[in-house]
């Protein structure tokens, strides 16, 4: 981790911003990478955050392209991928005859279990950074100016 000089009032907006795009990347690079060393090695960051959204109920792919802020296309497209790999099936809709319901597989179960995994790593390694006092603080003061779910790649 880089020491940083402290911010002047002027640019602690950008410096917070940029701070907080970095760590956001840090945590899903660590998550990807051990998603990857856990044996899913065909799987891309963009999978994990629709995982987010099916979990725990399924999604349909409307839902699923509003949570990737993506057109229903490209989330059409995800969920081929998606069930074409084996991480996710389609479901007739319990309430809606037109839809189809995502719902995981016990392979994207297993997937998710080794992101969750490897964020536990990440957030214990940077306890070991910061203390864990430090790391409460910093959650607690995030959740309470952050959307809880709105979890979404940067960029596909």
């Amino acid at each position: 981790m880089t020491d940083l000089k402290p911010a002047s009032t002027l640019h602690q907006g950008q410096d917070l911003a940029l701070l907080l795009l970095a760590a956001g990347a840090a945590a899903t690079d660590a998550i990807h990478s051990g998603v990857q060393a856990a044996g899913f090695g065909d799987v891309r960051p963009t999978h994990g955050f629709a995982f987010v959204r099916m979990a725990p109920n399924g999604a349909t792919v409307g839902e699923l392209a509003e949570h990737l802020a993506v057109t229903k296309q490209a989330a059409s497209q995800l969920v081929d991928e998606l069930v074409r790999k084996g991480y996710a099936e389609r479901h007739p809709h319990p309430d809606d005859a037109r839809a189809r319901l995502i719902t995981l597989t016990e392979r994207g179960w297993a997937c998710t279990r080794a992101a969750d995994a490897a964020a536990a790593n990440f957030a214990a390694q940077w306890a070991a950074v910061l203390g864990d006092s430090k790391i409460t603080e910093l959650r607690n003061a995030l959740a309470r100016v952050v959307t809880p779910g709105r979890v979404r790649p940067a960029s596909w």
